[in-house]
């Protein structure tokens, strides 16, 4: 009665039909244990053999299963759960050796703080490998286009080199460093076997990649028909495809928030990592050396105007698909 008292309390339950005790677990068959463990949230009066039937029940419907203890009789229970979590001050040692985890305040709410933290590194793992794949597949789709369609290729072998080596990697990492999102514990946690590429990413990566040939593609095609000079046309090509990047690198940093809410400027490590790679693009345009390494020639003002307008397409694409 105690038991169900406080669960309401709580608001873990509304009826006692969602409580059992001890005593009615050992009447029950392990079968019968697993349908009923479906729909019962609190378990009162129950012995450490009881709460590993209860775990094993849990993890047969499919769930994910955790297990708080002190005591060494928790410690069967500890070892059977996906994850089991001990109290690092009133905990035993046996308890302590045998949990993934240690609650080294012995507080609860650490727990929170501890899940809040993973989903941030497997959401920030997620951004970097959309942000490079969508990044490589366009420049597969870009050369591989253009060489269905006849056209010279538009980019040359230590372009997509210096693309692969520097431009793309500050941004990527700055992505490693990206802050929680409003809303990350309020999704639903995902499923265990669920890909790190799931649908909406392939959705997604499929949707960059296509605007981002687009971008580049416009870009050097408009040229070479404008100038006829297939280094200017390769040149602009080649820093449409930096500039769009860079962009990409600040729509990466949220799967469904737009850039604007959740800050333009508000990761410094990405400020910092695309104005080097911005740097690094502009040595390249306007040193001379540089220029004669890379294949490239001196652009204009102008000239960065039609860049920029070609090179915002990937981005005004991201900013829609998320809405």
């Amino acid at each position: 009665d105690t038991a169900i008292a406080i669960a309401k309390e709580l608001g873990m339950i509304e009826s006692e039909k969602a409580a059992l005790t001890g005593a009615e677990l050992d009447e029950l068959s392990d079968e019968e244990l697993t349908v009923a463990a479906k729909d019962v949230s609190v378990y009162a009066r129950v012995s450490p053999i009881h709460k590993l039937k209860i775990v094993e029940a849990i993890k047969k419907n499919g769930h994910i299963a955790a297990m708080t203890g002190d005591g060494v009789n928790d410690a069967p229970a500890l070892k059977k759960a996906d994850i089991g979590i001990a109290m690092g001050i009133t905990g035993t040692d046996v308890a302590k050796e045998t949990a993934d985890m240690i609650l080294t305040d012995d507080n609860f709410a650490s727990i929170v703080a501890a899940v809040e933290e993973g989903r941030v590194i497997y959401s920030n793992i997620r951004k970097f490998v959309f942000f490079l794949l969508s990044c490589n597949i366009a420049e597969i789709l870009i050369i591989f286009i253009a060489m269905l369609i006849g056209l010279p290729v538009p980019l040359e072998p230590i372009q997509l080199l210096w693309l692969n080596l520097l431009t793309d990697a500050f941004p990527a990492l700055a992505l490693g460093m990206e802050k929680r999102e409003p809303d990350i514990m309020d999704v639903p946690p995902r499923k265990p076997d669920e890909p790190i590429m799931d649908h909406r990413m392939k959705w997604q990566i499929g949707i960059q990649s296509v605007f981002m040939t687009i971008a580049v593609l416009g870009s050097f095609i408009f040229e070479l028909n404008y100038s006829g000079d297939l280094t200017r046309a390769r040149t602009f090509a080649f820093v449409t495809l930096i500039f769009s990047e860079l962009l990409r690198a600040y729509t990466s940093r949220s799967e469904t928030h737009s850039v604007f809410s959740i800050g333009f400027f508000s990761n410094k490590y990405m400020v910092g990592g695309t104005f080097v790679s911005f740097i690094l693009l502009l040595a390249v345009i306007y040193i001379p050396y540089l220029r004669t390494v890379f294949d490239t020639v001196y652009l204009n003002f102008v000239e960065w105007d039609l860049i920029v307008g070609f090179g915002v397409l990937p981005f005004i694409a991201a900013e829609v698909s998320k809405i």
